[in-house]
């Protein structure tokens, strides 16, 4: 089989069933296991026929066929054949051929050395006379191999069929079981218990494999020293790669000093974790980097390094780059020093919220070093371990199973997820699962009715999920060594910085006539407006009940979902809704939205209308240190300007897409101008103008 890393440098990162993230399984079919499978029936077929013995004169295409005819007559009477002589000419190359008996010839005399010991094994081999010779002639251009000697005298007994099956050359270990043989041993299985368990899984009797417990020794041990042999030269490579990396790293800050990238080394020197990110990574960090996803999927097959990505959401729902690491290993002190480097790259700040996969050592790094950011498992790292532990467990049931744990997932309450999660697990049958178990003890990360209350920027989406997919595909789509991996991410982290910039100027439609649509629309980004539009159109359909102590019941007018609980709290103009979608997501709900409306507000609270969300958030001055002083009269001149631009331009698709075709070449003129300045007129400048992811 075709080695895996020759086909892909990264795989996807994935939980051994043993439940080890360490213990990776790899199966790839291709033509050669096809071929191999074809032989062998091939071979079957022949020997469940009546063979011809071989005869002078009959006619073989090669000689491999030749060699294969009579194999398979030696294997059915009782013995094996080997290669013996065989005769070159300059005209025709090879054109004779010997094939004889496994017991023709005798052994040749060992010279044994002084002080040598060697054990005294019999040979087989008695003076064995049978045989089959052939010969090569060219007939019309053709070759064709013609037996011109045979014999089957044999001076010695031939064997039994439960005999001959356990020479030499016909215990062959096929490669379906090598692949099997190797996993076992890797997992630390003995070999008797190897031999074993490939007993147990073909469903035969002890003894009746087609090899013995010594060729299953010989060939782990010989695979170990090819293995061994192989990880040298890949070590060396790895070390060399690894230090280009390096080089590159350092390039890159001498020619760009936003640039930022921190690395360990080992007890012998070399280097074992590396992270890098970029200015206007860090800059969108300090605009954006309330909800961060650290992203653990994928791992190189070839430098045997896991790959970590750390995500944010931008104002239009775009995921935002933050920086990479790569690391030896997956233990708790390697994802605590992602986790430190990532904070301390961005300036001391760490995340409300972050987001990861179910591995416990990541889980507890994050616990150990973020104390106060809340931990929420992606629910799109949950759902594909959901299949692979359940759906043949539960065979014709998981489809009913995955329907009930889907709509588990989204109930608005902690009760009655844990009152539906219990008899779902009864239902079952899966109360002494393991994999349950651990789901149940992380519910708080994962269960939306828990996680509602934690900051997720609408995030945990699979639109989301999807775009970080399709961003780390990007990276990894084409093979390449570590400094053209290092470049790639360059690449991709460059040209999301470019959609970013063309999401801006979006015309956004008027829905519903509603002075809060049309005041929301000149403040938020298109993404952030869409979602409070849809909200707003959706509130038509709810109706809101005052009770006595000020707060409203809000519920669908058919009752489809249950009715939410609005605190108003007019003397601040402070609004609270049960469903806590303003808590999680920074939008007003629709049940929020309906109270507005039937208190005649034409236009939300400013408070309501978050930073991150707002359409300024999309261009801020930065200093070395923090961002610049916005009482500048000139800063403030520009910011004026810049929001009458957007909030003018979006009353109709016309202005919306004039300003986008003419705003885009007014800008590229002044910055070819701004280039074409000198870069040093001895005025010295403490701030600098860039556009955030």
């Amino acid at each position: 089989m075709a080695s895996v890393a020759s086909k892909n440098m990264w795989l996807r990162r994935q939980q051994c069933p043993c439940g080890d993230w360490k213990c990776y399984v790899t199966y790839e079919g291709d033509a050669e296991e096809t071929s191999i499978v074809s032989q062998i029936v091939k071979t079957e077929s022949l020997q469940s026929q009546d063979m011809v013995a071989p005869y002078v004169g009959m006619v073989f295409k090669t000689d491999d066929d030749a060699f294969e005819y009579y194999g398979n007559f030696a294997r059915k009477n009782g013995f094996s054949i080997r290669k013996e002589r065989s005769r070159l000419s300059p005209q025709l190359g090879i054109y004779k051929r010997d094939f004889v008996c496994y017991r023709s010839g005798f052994a040749p005399a060992r010279k044994k050395l002084s002080g040598e010991h060697h054990r005294d094994r019999k040979s087989v081999r008695c003076g064995c006379d049978a045989k089959m010779y052939l010969s090569k002639e060219v007939i019309d251009g053709v070759s064709q191999w013609f037996v011109v000697q045979f014999s089957n005298v044999h001076n010695h007994e031939l064997l039994e069929d439960d005999q001959v099956r356990l020479l030499p050359a016909y215990r062959k270990i096929n490669e379906a079981d090598q692949e099997r043989i190797l996993l076992l041993s890797k997992a630390g299985f003995p070999i008797h218990r190897i031999v074993k368990v490939l007993e147990l899984e073909k469903g035969i009797q002890g003894g009746q494999l087609p090899f013995l417990e010594r060729d299953v020794r010989n060939f782990v041990q010989n695979r170990k020293k090819v293995v061994q042999e192989n990880d040298a030269l890949l070590n060396e490579k790895r070390e060399n790669d690894t230090m280009e990396l390096l080089e590159a790293c350092k390039a890159t800050k001498e020619a760009d000093q936003d640039f930022v990238y921190d690395f360990t080394v080992d007890q012998n020197d070399k280097v074992e974790n590396i992270a890098w990110s970029y200015g206007v990574a860090v800059n969108s960090y300090a605009l954006f980097g309330d909800v961060v996803y650290f992203d653990t999927t994928y791992r190189s097959i070839t430098y045997d390094m896991l790959f970590g990505a750390w995500f944010g959401i931008d104002n239009n729902g775009q995921p935002i780059f933050f920086g990479c690491v790569l690391l030896q290993d997956e233990t708790l002190r390697s994802f605590a020093w992602a986790i430190q480097t990532l904070i301390r790259f961005m300036k001391g700040r760490c995340p409300q919220t972050i987001l990861s996969d179910l591995d416990p050592r990541l889980r507890d790094a994050i616990t150990s070093e973020l104390p106060s950011t809340k931990h929420v498992t992606s629910i799109w790292n949950i759902l594909p371990k959901v299949s692979s532990w359940f759906s043949l467990q539960l065979g014709s049931q998981y489809a009913d199973f995955k329907s009930e744990f889907d709509a588990l997932y989204r109930l608005e309450s902690t009760e009655d997820f844990e009152l539906r999660w219990n008899q779902m697990v009864s239902i079952f049958g899966l109360g002494s699962d393991k994999h349950i178990t651990l789901l149940y003890s992380l519910r708080t990360s994962w269960v939306l009715s828990y996680v509602r209350v934690h900051f997720l920027a609408r995030m945990a989406t699979t639109a989301y999920s999807k775009s970080v997919d399709a961003f780390l595909k990007g990276i990894f789509g084409a093979q390449s060594c570590l400094r053209g991996f290092f470049e790639q991410v360059g690449i991709a982290a460059n040209l999301q910085n470019e959609r970013h910039q063309e999401m801006q100027c979006q015309y956004m439609h008027m829905k519903t006539c509603l002075p809060i649509e049309e005041h929301s629309r000149q403040i938020l980004t298109p993404f952030a407006f869409n979602a409070l539009q849809q909200e707003l159109i959706v509130s038509m359909q709810y109706a809101a009940s005052e009770m006595a102590n000020g707060s409203y019941l809000v519920r669908h007018f058919r009752k489809i979902d249950g009715e939410s609980l609005v605190i108003w709290i007019p003397e601040d103009e402070q609004i609270h809704c049960s469903c806590k979608e303003f808590e999680s997501s920074g939008i007003l709900c629709r049940h929020a939205l309906r109270v507005f409306i039937d208190k005649n507000y034409f236009q939300l609270p400013e408070k309501y209308f978050l930073s991150r969300w707002r359409r300024e958030s999309s261009l801020m001055f930065f200093d070395d240190h923090s961002v610049h002083d916005k009482d500048d009269e000139w800063f403030q001149e520009f910011q004026s300007l810049t929001e009458t631009l957007f909030a003018e331009s979006s009353i109709t698709k016309e202005r919306s897409d004039y300003i986008r075709r003419e705003l885009t070449k007014e800008l590229t003129r002044l910055l070819n101008e701004v280039r074409d300045m000198p870069e040093n007129d001895g005025a010295p400048m403490d701030f600098m103008l860039t556009p955030t992811d």
